[in-house]
């Protein structure tokens, strides 16, 4: 899956900022949770940053064509 493969070397370019250069080969179980947390997060703020821009400039279909929204059935779940 090609999208998998982008936010995956995405994560490394972030882990790399944050100085965690050898992020792929390292036992996640090992970082702290903040850590591992970190990385997330600033993922999390710089698709953000993007989506804002893209809206502040009028350009909604590189939000729309950035990644397919995957929905899950919740049809199957029970309350």
């Amino acid at each position: 899956m090609a999208n998998k493969s982008i936010l995956n070397q995405f994560k490394m370019e972030v882990a790399s900022e944050l100085g965690l250069s050898n992020y792929n080969t390292i036992d996640k179980g090992q970082l702290s949770s903040r850590q591992n947390g970190y990385v997330g997060g600033n993922m999390t703020k710089k698709m953000v940053a993007f989506a804002e821009q893209a809206l502040a400039s009028g350009q909604t279909a590189n939000i729309a064509n950035a990644s397919p929204t995957v929905r899950t059935n919740t049809s199957n779940y029970t309350s």
